[in-house]
Formats: C-alpha cells, sequence, structure tokens
C-alpha cells in the first residue's frame, strides 16, 4: 500500500497516527521483553499478574479519547522509558508492565508540561486501575525517573522521526523526511532473532517501550 504523508513536525501529526506510531513500537519492544524469564528480583510495582485484555494501542486510543492528554506528553513517554532502562536495568516494559507504566506516565508528564490536566482519579478510572494504585505509581515514577520530566522539543522531535523510520509496516513517510536525516539508518533496529537481553529503550533500539497491565 501506498505510504501515508506525514507532516515534517510531531506538533501537527494527529494524536490518532502518534498512538499508533508509538504502539507499534511498544508492541515490538514487548515481543522482545516477554521472552526474557521474570525473575523475583526484578518484580516492580509496574508489574500485574496478567497481560490486559486491551491492546497498548486502543490502551492510548482510550487516553487520548477521555483526556486532554496533548502529543508532548505521548512523545516524552519514550524519553522517560530510556531514562528509566538506563537509571534501572532491571526494569523492562513489558505486556505486564506497560499499561500502568503508560497511565502513570501520561498522569506525571501531563503535571509537568501542561498548563491544564486531568485529575488523579480521572486517569485512573481511565487507565483502569484503582485510584490509590495511581498514586502508588506516580511516586513509584517519580522516584524511578528521579523527578527529570523534561527534555528539549529536538529530543521528542528525534523521537517521532525515529518512529515514523521504524514502523514495521513501513506506512508512514515524514514529507520532509531529508531535513531530518539526524535518524540515519546508523540506528540499526533490533535484531529479534538474537538472544533476548534485559534492555528497553526506544532511541538504542528500533522498536520501543514494553506494556503494563491494568485491573
Amino acid at each position: 500500500p501506498e505510504r501515508v504523508e506525514l507532516p515534517a513536525a510531531f506538533e501537527d501529526v494527529s494524536l490518532d497516527v502518534l498512538a499508533q506510531l508509538i504502539a507499534d513500537m511498544m508492541e515490538r519492544l514487548m515481543a522482545h521483553n516477554d521472552q526474557i524469564p521474570l525473575l523475583p528480583e526484578s518484580l516492580t510495582r509496574f508489574h500485574s499478574r496478567s497481560a490486559p485484555g486491551i491492546s497498548i494501542l486502543e490502551y492510548f486510543r482510550r487516553i487520548v479519547r477521555f483526556t486532554n492528554v496533548e502529543r508532548s506528553c505521548l512523545l516524552i513517554t519514550l524519553h522517560y522509558i530510556d531514562q528509566i532502562c538506563a537509571r534501572t536495568p532491571i526494569f523492562t516494559l513489558s505486556s505486564l508492565t506497560c499499561h500502568r507504566f503508560v497511565i502513570a506516565s501520561i498522569a506525571v508528564s501531563s503535571k509537568a508540561l501542561c498548563d491544564a490536566f486531568c485529575t488523579n482519579s480521572l486517569y485512573a478510572k481511565v487507565g483502569g486501575i484503582p485510584l490509590a494504585e495511581l498514586n502508588v505509581l506516580e511516586r513509584e515514577f517519580l522516584h524511578m525517573i528521579d523527578w527529570n520530566l523534561t527534555c528539549t522539543r529536538e529530543v521528542l522531535q528525534d523521537y517521532y522521526v525515529n518512529l515514523v523510520r521504524t514502523h514495521s509496516q513501513s506506512h508512514f513517510a515524514i514529507a520532509d523526511a531529508a531535513s531530518r536525516a539526524s535518524s540515519s539508518d546508523s540506528d540499526s533496529e533490533m535484531d529479534y532473532d538474537s538472544p533476548p537481553s534485559r534492555s528497553g529503550s526506544p532511541m538504542s533500539h528500533a522498536p520501543e517501550p514494553s506494556t503494563t497491565n491494568t485491573s
């Protein structure tokens, strides 16, 4: 099928397309990390007993539909994954952690980046978890990220370009791709045939985040 041409700047892309791009990377990262044996010492507050019944794409779409989430808050989730994986190597984004991680990330980033944001009670309801649990996840998230909740616009733009370039079905293309050569083919894609390694960085690998669970 013919590629869909996307705006050069992430601020101009539709929220649904951005959700598709992020979810595509997360699905691939989850598939990789789910192969890693889960050890007791690797358990975190973000782990659920079983994978949720909603896909990560539909989870993002639910968040977009019922909250006033902004594009920067969606994209910075990838930056948070990079930062937390670097600070806490035992943490992986998997089908057991992704959804809870995402809703905690959205709740935290909206407060850090936006003038207007929803209450935790709404985020909890949309995310399908109790309010008390979201409050605990938020505190744990802030501890893991060491309260470093912002990044530059250029960093978010690089994540956007990388998401488009590494889309699993090569369905999208950026209108002015030549001007975004910063994400060149030298950023090799993850080799899924190699033995699983405990790593989950969206920028260090072509695929990205992993999953969490909802109640």
